[in-house]
């Protein structure tokens, strides 16, 4: 995907560049001799007059813009404005066009020049019986002129804007047949209706719903009502009027690869990350935004898959497959192998209830040996022995029954950590709370301000972050390939996982208030030094992994050879 687009932004629009080369090297050479006038050197002050630079982003960190709704509308009303611009059509019959072609700018233009009527057409902006030969756009294939092209746009402007307006006259509304309206309206099908009927229709759509395109209430007509007209119509009803611009503002950002709806409940706001827009870019980069609402905590999410969370370090695919796996019945299947036998004959699931291995199925009666899956009556009288471990059919079945057991013992491994350090997050509100408490009894028991005793809301912080990490590196350690890579891997995970408990064990402790002091140093060394740096490391190494092309996975994986 190309970044030249309206939608990317830079720091560098605001700087001032010279047009003459003498002109910025006199600049210089000015500054030069005023500086060397003063006969001041900066550097003898020290750092105290030096800029702070701006810390560098980190490897596992995404670039990306968080806008609110009406920096969204501004980028549509600028889309808007250039294809009006380039048609010579009214901003409402561009904002159907760009609709229609899901805002994709290019596509519409080269479309419209090929054949105007026809894309008005399929637009809802003009009926069939309407698109005279006069109103078409010029075809390439005939070599029409550029003056003859903006005719026939202007020509087609002016057939699908003039019948907007309400139309009162003496009639029956085919709807609600009530024949005391007296004000009636029609898109450029001509097909009248009463002004209630349109009203409620068009607050029904948008209400119930949730459509955008509004089209034509007759049976058959597939005309769209542009946005003054649907304006008209809910004059009255500012609140559907609103919402009618969001169900707008949401199908932009939808039909646009770089921008992202916030998914969080009542939030408007949206996020730009054309870094991560395309698929192959979500194989080397885990890319987990916030949104610029000011909530508590914030809204964090993926901008590359539906994961509502933080799923670092793993990436979006592998994410996405470990979920899919937890949630359907593939492990269910697994126990099922590991703890029970089809029988021979009639292929019913039979699980061993006692020691005994002469087995008989209760649906067809059949007798077989519960170690070699072969028929009983081949046992002898030695029924409480089996001699028949070699046979091949035994062989088979044994292999078959220890790889289930071997597969569900190491799902098992990895998806009880899992779950352990997402209930353990989980239970972080409950911390909070603890913390709270102990924080009231510092200020009691010591000398400590409120400002002071924060070090234990920054360690909860800390640990509820470290543990969605670490919840999510054993659903990446599933799948990586057995070697050295991931052996590193490991002992990286291992560290962070023993640092996060030694952390939380103090956070558990009981306060004495001569150990406060003592506590106090302990928590924010942990917190700062020791868990956030092995934190630091874990995300580092691993991101810096995907863009080396260093992890191998035991699975294939989408956008992986």
């Amino acid at each position: 995907m190309s970044s030249d687009n309206d939608y990317d932004y830079s720091d560098d629009d605001g700087e001032y560049y010279y047009d003459d080369d003498e002109d910025m090297m006199s600049t210089q050479e000015d500054e030069d001799s005023a500086s060397s006038d003063d006969g001041m050197d900066m550097d003898e002050f020290g750092d105290d007059f030096k800029v702070p630079q701006r810390s560098a982003r980190k490897t596992y960190e995404i670039e990306y813009d968080s806008l609110p709704q009406s920096a969204v509308e501004k980028l549509m009303s600028n889309d808007i404005e250039h294809i009006s611009g380039i048609f010579g059509v009214e901003a409402s019959l561009a904002s159907l066009l760009l609709r229609y072609m899901r805002w994709n700018k290019e596509r519409l233009i080269e479309k419209y020049m090929d054949n105007a009527s026809a894309v008005t057409v399929a637009a809802g902006i003009s009926p069939p019986s309407r698109a005279s030969p006069s109103a078409l756009g010029p075809d390439r294939s005939q070599g029409s002129s550029s003056s003859a092209r903006t005719s026939g746009l202007r020509r087609t402007a002016r057939q699908t804007s003039a019948p907007l307006k309400a139309k009162p006259q003496p009639s029956i509304c085919p709807i609600c047949f009530d024949d005391t309206q007296a004000l009636f309206s029609a898109l450029a099908c001509d097909h009248t209706f009463c002004s209630g009927c349109w009203t409620a229709y068009i607050t029904s759509k948008i209400r119930e719903e949730g459509e955008h395109a509004i089209r034509c209430m007759a049976e058959g007509c597939a005309l769209v009502a542009p946005d003054p007209f649907v304006r008209s119509a809910l004059a009255d009803d500012p609140e559907t009027w609103e919402r009618f611009n969001e169900l707008l503002v949401r199908h932009f950002v939808a039909s646009n690869p770089n921008l992202k709806y916030c998914p969080y409940p009542s939030c408007t706001y949206t996020v730009s990350c054309p870094t991560a827009a395309s698929k192959s870019a979500l194989t080397t980069v885990v890319p987990i935004v916030t949104c610029g609402a000011d909530a508590n905590p914030p809204h964090r999410f993926c901008f590359g898959c539906p994961i509502e969370s933080d799923h670092r370090p793993v990436i979006c695919p592998v994410a996405r497959m470990w979920l899919r796996k937890c949630r359907d019945d593939s492990e269910t299947a697994n126990w099922i192998k590991s703890n029970t036998k089809e029988c021979s004959r009639c292929q019913s699931t039979i699980e061993k209830n006692g020691g005994c291995n002469h087995m008989t199925c209760k649906k067809c009666k059949h007798e077989f040996c519960w170690v070699c899956m072969g028929p009983w009556s081949e046992h002898g009288t030695a029924w409480y022995s089996c001699n028949r471990y070699d046979e091949k059919a035994g062989v088979d079945a044994r292999d078959a029954q220890s790889k289930s057991r071997a597969s569900l013992e190491r799902y098992l491994h990895y998806y009880n950590r899992w779950a352990n350090h997402e209930q353990s997050a989980k239970l972080s509100v409950e911390l909070y709370a603890k913390t709270e408490k102990k924080m009231e009894e510092m200020q009691v028991t010591s000398n400590l301000t409120w400002i002071e005793v924060q070090f234990m809301k920054k360690a909860v912080d800390e640990v509820f972050k470290c543990r969605m990490t670490l919840k999510w590196t054993y659903a990446m350690a599933y799948y990586l390939e057995k070697g050295n890579q991931k052996e590193l891997f490991e002992d990286n995970q291992r560290d962070l996982e023993r640092a996060v408990e030694d952390l939380s064990e103090l956070l558990e402790s009981q306060i004495e208030p001569e150990i406060i002091p003592t506590l106090r140093q302990k928590v924010t060394d942990k917190t700062q030094v020791y868990v956030s740096k092995r934190n630091e490391i874990m995300l580092e190494d691993t991101a810096k992994g995907f863009l080396e092309g260093r992890w191998r996975w035991n699975v294939p994986v989408e956008g992986f050879d």
